[in-house]
């Protein structure tokens, strides 16, 4: 901090002390990861969810004459984060992230689309970033599990949400706030927050059976082995061992091009034109939004060095993938240093 305190510290305009520079510490680092992740499904992106965390934070002290130590720290924070992101996100061009662009027909065959740069894609989010789950934990008014509040089809089917009704659903059906207190945190009525609420939930029926994500069965043996199965077969630059992982209705997204595949079938005959565009590969398994997700680097004919290529988050479901979001270049390799992962493999046989 630039303006740090000095030893003492006066008392704050309400009769009490300002927070000292140790007790801020102490108070940013409980809640970080918690406040990270909330930016993060607001906006869709971590790199701006790891900005407005320090925006968040540079404002806290700065105006931590204002906190009397009386009300709720983290609800404190929370209220700086919240109006934080929907000033960001009224700055921007585009409001929300997207998976897809909307109303888009699946591709078949080679993509022609092409990477669209101009386009807000949807980024994953890594596990190692993620609050204790325990001390995390939503309140008793949570509609959403916290392990299904973080995946990516369900920050994907938020992001369709205008921005308060988007804050508000969060806060109240995934943090388990109360209407009450959103409203106190939104500046806005009881009624308003659940006249966004209604909508909100009503926007995520219109998408999702239910107002949200397909469940989906939690990790197990099996579907641990498959997963080895899949790294397996992208290391012995086996196509078909890899399309035999899919379900038939299995879909296919790679951002940041548009294209996007539906079926076994179609996502073979895409990775067909391309497969052989690398000379081998080599994958390494990591987590992203409590999913496996694998890391892989390729290396090109006649290039001596494994490059970071593409980060692929997987869905898994009754003993198959479901779903697939590969990023590819130029926004996958982008993201590996954000899952400490370096740009080019150093491992065996690199």
């Amino acid at each position: 901090m630039t303006d740090a305190p000095g030893p003492l510290e006066p008392p704050s305009p309400t009769g009490g002390p300002i927070l000292d520079r140790p007790a801020f510490e102490r108070l940013t680092m409980a809640h970080r990861r918690a406040l990270k992740l909330h930016c993060y499904r607001m906006m869709g992106s971590l790199h701006e969810a790891d900005d407005l965390v320090q925006e968040t934070f540079l404002k806290a002290w700065r105006g931590r004459a204002q906190f009397d130590g009386r009300g709720s720290p983290r609800g404190w924070l929370y209220t700086i984060a919240t109006n934080a992101c929907l000033n960001a996100i009224k700055a921007r061009s585009s409001a929300h992230r997207i998976l897809e662009e909307p109303a888009r027909p699946p591709s078949e065959g080679r993509a022609a689309a092409g990477p669209a740069a101009e386009l807000s894609w949807l980024e994953p989010y890594p596990d190692a970033e993620l609050p204790d789950l325990v001390d995390g934990g939503p309140g008793p008014d949570a509609r959403y599990e916290t392990s299904e509040a973080v995946r990516l089809a369900f920050v994907a089917a938020i992001q369709l949400l205008p921005p308060r009704q988007r804050a508000s659903l969060l806060l109240c059906d995934v943090l388990g706030w109360s209407a009450l207190e959103t409203a106190q945190l939104l500046g806005g009525s009881t009624a308003s927050v659940n006249s966004a609420l209604q909508r909100a939930r009503a926007t995520l029926g219109e998408r999702y059976p239910g107002g949200r994500p397909e469940q989906r069965s939690q990790p197990n043996r099996e579907e641990g082995a498959l997963l080895e199965r899949y790294v397996s077969a992208w290391q012995a630059a086996s196509l078909d061992g890899f399309v035999a992982l899919l379900r038939e209705d299995a879909t296919y997204h790679m951002p940041p091009w548009r294209d996007w595949y539906r079926g076994r079938q179609a996502i073979h005959g895409f990775f067909r034109t391309v497969w052989g565009n690398f000379a081998g590969y080599r994958a390494v398994a990591t987590r992203a939004n409590g999913q496996p997700a694998v890391a892989i680097y390729a290396r090109r004919h006649q290039e001596p060095e494994w490059r970071a290529q593409s980060l692929h988050v997987i869905e898994l479901a009754d003993g198959a993938i479901a779903s697939l979001t590969i990023y590819v270049a130029p926004l996958g390799p982008a993201l590996f240093g954000a899952f400490g992962l370096p740009p080019v493999w150093s491992g065996p046989e690199a």
